[in-house]
């Protein structure tokens, strides 16, 4: 519309038209939300339906880091839901020394603790890479301004999840208490 003038550091003026300097800014702001739309509609994509069981849990086995510095420690489970066997394992980081069966992790990180399970069938929801069970409810009652800091560190960083996901394998020959997991066909897990 109208020019108006602008002098540059080493003094000379130059004109600069606002309009056309307001339109490359629309154009990109429109560029701008056109990406964002696009990277929002691959995140949120369609993903293939999990299924559902109600699983029973054959076996589970453990590889323990001891007198770790951050290490991490394998836990496998073998679930029989319906006709399949299932195989998923849960590797979580280890801070311990002198007891291995200790975590001194899962109290920053509660979700760090190994999966146990609640009973001897399970609700179970899986595909092909991974088998999501759930966490059984067993939280003590707190009391303090301490401990409601703390759990809502715990609430902003996610780490208290009500569900575990664990990884599925075609790990079967590591299951020495039962026959059906060491029999279970590698050809489905990934």
């Amino acid at each position: 519309m109208f020019p108006r003038q602008i002098v540059t550091a080493r003094g000379v003026a130059a004109e600069e038209d606002w309009t056309m300097n307001w339109y490359s800014n629309i154009r990109a702001m429109i560029g701008t939300a056109l990406c964002v739309a696009a990277a929002a509609a691959v995140c949120f994509a369609a993903q293939p339906p999990r299924q559902q069981a109600q699983a029973q849990l054959l076996d589970h086995a453990e590889f323990l880091c001891a007198n770790c510095f951050f290490g991490a420690s394998d836990y496998y489970y073998c679930f029989a839901a319906g006709d399949q066997i299932l195989i998923g394992y849960q590797k979580t980081p280890v801070l311990n020394w002198e007891d291995q069966s200790k975590n001194y992790m899962t109290g920053i990180r509660p979700r760090w603790q190994a999966w146990t399970a609640p009973g001897p069938t399970v609700p179970i929801s899986y595909d092909d890479k991974h088998i999501w069970v759930s966490r059984a409810e067993s939280k003590p009652v707190k009391e303090g301004f301490g401990a409601h800091v703390k759990d809502f560190a715990i609430w902003a960083t996610r780490g208290d999840r009500k569900q575990v996901k664990l990884t599925r394998s075609s790990m079967a020959d590591i299951f020495t208490h039962n026959s059906q997991c060491r029999a279970a066909s590698p050809a489905k897990a990934k």
